[in-house]
C-alpha cells in the first residue's frame, strides 16, 4: 500500500525493495535479498531511477530486478536502441542495485529474525523411479506428435494409466493423486528439457531458428479505419485500429495525478481461442498485462500528437493460440496502424 507519494519518485521500485527487505528480515526461506532499479538513457548516458519528467525525454525506460549475482527480471520499452545499449542498461541497473542489496543485508544483520529451521519435503525416489519406468518412454513418443490436441490427448492417457496403476485402493496407504500429478509434470519437464539440451528438433519438427509459417492480410474489415489478420502457425490475431479526436482521449486517474492517454490498446483472449469454454466478461489480469506489453511494443513508433492530432485505439482479438499471442498482437497492431494511415516511424515485429 502506498502511504505517501512524491510524484517525482514512482512507487514501484521502493515497493520492490521494501518487499525484499521485509522477507529478508522475517527469516522466511528466501533466496534473496533482491534489488531493483529503473534505467533511462539520454544524450548517451544512463540515468538511474529517473523521474517521470526525465523519462519524457529518455530514449529508454527499463526496470531490472536481481540478486547480488544474477538478473531475475527485465521489462523495458525503448526508441529503437542498439542491442549493446540495451545490454549495457541491464548491466548498469544490476550494478547500481547492489547498494540496496548491501543495505538490506546490513539491516538484517542488525535486526533480522533468525532463519527458519526448514527443509523441503524429501523426494520419494522410489515413486519417481516407478513413474519414470512406466511413463518416460511413452512421453518421449508423445512429445514427437506435432498436432497439439492429439499430443495433449496422448499425454492425458499416459497420466491416467499411471494413476490407475499407482493410486492406492480406498483406505490403503500410498501416494496421493496430487503427488502423482506433480511427479508426472516433473517427468514431462525432464523429457522436454532433455530434448532441447540434446539439440533435437522442436515438437513440431522445426529446428531452433525456424519460425512457424506466417501469413498476413490487411484491410480485412472494410469499414474499420485499419485492420490486419496476422497468423503464425496456430496463433491468430485480428487487430483493429481506429482513429478519433482529442476529445476521445482516455482520462487516467493515477496515484500521481490525472492525465490523458491518446493511445488506447486492448487485448482480448476469449476461451474458445484455446478450445475451452468459459465466461466472457471484464478483462482479466493476463489480458490487461498482455495489452500493456503490446502497447509498449509499438508506442515508440507512433507520431507525436502535434504531428498527427488523432487519438488511436487498437483492439486485438485472439481467435486461436498456440504460441505467443502477445507478440502476434504486436505484429498485427503495427500492420493495422499502417493500414489506418498512421505515419509510424517503422514497422514492428
Amino acid at each position: 500500500t502506498v502511504m505517501s507519494l512524491n510524484p517525482a519518485i514512482p512507487a514501484d521500485i521502493p515497493a520492490m525493495l521494501g518487499a525484499s527487505a521485509a522477507l529478508r528480515l522475517s527469516g522466511i526461506p528466501f533466496a534473496g535479498p533482491i534489488g531493483a532499479a529503473r534505467v533511462g538513457y539520454c544524450n548517451g548516458e544512463y540515468l538511474l531511477n529517473p523521474s517521470p519528467k526525465a523519462l519524457e525525454t529518455s530514449d529508454l525506460e527499463l526496470v531490472v530486478a536481481g540478486t547480488a549475482d544474477a538478473v531475475l527480471m527485465v521489462e523495458s520499452e525503448a526508441k529503437m536502441l542498439s542491442e549493446d545499449i540495451m545490454l549495457g542498461a541491464v548491466v548498469y541497473g544490476h550494478e547500481q542495485m547492489q547498494i540496496a542489496i548491501n543495505a538490506i543485508n546490513e539491516l538484517a544483520a542488525e535486526v533480522g529474525s533468525p532463519a527458519w529451521d526448514w527443509s523441503a519435503p524429501a523426494t520419494d525416489t522410489e515413486l519417481v523411479s516407478s513413474i519414470s519406468a512406466q511413463c518416460e518412454a511413452d512421453l518421449v513418443e508423445a512429445f514427437q506428435i506435432a498436432d497439439k490436441m492429439e499430443r495433449h490427448d496422448r499425454i492425458e492417457a499416459i497420466q491416467a494409466a499411471m494413476k490407475t496403476k499407482l493410486l492406492p485402493a480406498e483406505g490403503a496407504t500410498g501416494p496421493s493423486e496430487d503427488l502423482l500429478k506433480t511427479e508426472f509434470k516433473n517427468l514431462e519437464k525432464k523429457v522436454v528439457r532433455g530434448r532441447i539440451l540434446d539439440g533435437q528438433p522442436r515438437i513440431d519438427g522445426r529446428d531452433l531458428t525456424t519460425v512457424r509459417p506466417i501469413s498476413v492480410r490487411v484491410g480485412v474489415l472494410p469499414r474499420a479505419h485499419g485492420s490486419a489478420l496476422f497468423t503464425r502457425g496456430e496463433t491468430q490475431a485480428i487487430v483493429v485500429a481506429t482513429l478519433g479526436t482529442e476529445r476521445d482521449s482516455q482520462i487516467i486517474d493515477a496515484v500521481a495525478g490525472e492525465y490523458k492517454d491518446a493511445f488506447l490498446f486492448h487485448y482480448n483472449f476469449p476461451p474458445y481461442s484455446v478450445g475451452e469454454t468459459g465466461m466472457m466478461g471484464s478483462p482479466k489480469r493476463r489480458e490487461i498485462g498482455h495489452g500493456r506489453l503490446a502497447k509498449r511494443g509499438v508506442k515508440a513508433t507512433l507520431p507525436k500528437m502535434e504531428d498527427f492530432p488523432y487519438v488511436i485505439r487498437c483492439v486485438s482479438e485472439i481467435t486461436e493460440s498456440n504460441g505467443s499471442s502477445s507478440m502476434a498482437t504486436v505484429c498485427g497492431s503495427s500492420l493495422a496502424l499502417m493500414d489506418a494511415g498512421v505515419p509510424v516511424s517503422a514497422p514492428v515485429a
